[in-house]
């Protein structure tokens, strides 16, 4: 069993409120959480309004498969024009580490 972790800094287009960060941030989440069955939240930077981190987990039966489903999720984040995805770290964790 692989656990991948992805945590995405997503800079935000004309935001100039933190209600409408979450409008803009809340569809992409959903969306994640949806189309790729992954669990997602955002993670950081609650207080900036044009900033935010999304946290995506996956668990997977080989590491191919889950850098596949975070690779995806990295370009599915990176394709959305409200967005500009700054930076995306992926980390993967098996059963066998302590």
């Amino acid at each position: 069993m692989y656990v991948g972790a992805l945590t995405l800094d997503v800079l935000l287009g004309d935001v100039h409120s933190l209600k409408q960060k979450r409008s803009m941030v809340r569809p992409v989440v959903a969306e994640l959480r949806r189309k790729f069955s992954v669990s997602v939240s955002e993670v950081g930077d609650h207080d900036l309004y044009r900033r935010a981190k999304i946290g995506v987990a996956v668990v997977a039966p080989t590491a191919a498969h889950a850098r596949d489903q975070m690779d995806t999720c990295e370009r599915f984040v990176a394709g959305r024009p409200e967005l500009e995805l700054l930076s995306a770290r992926q980390r993967l964790f098996n059963e066998e580490e302590d």
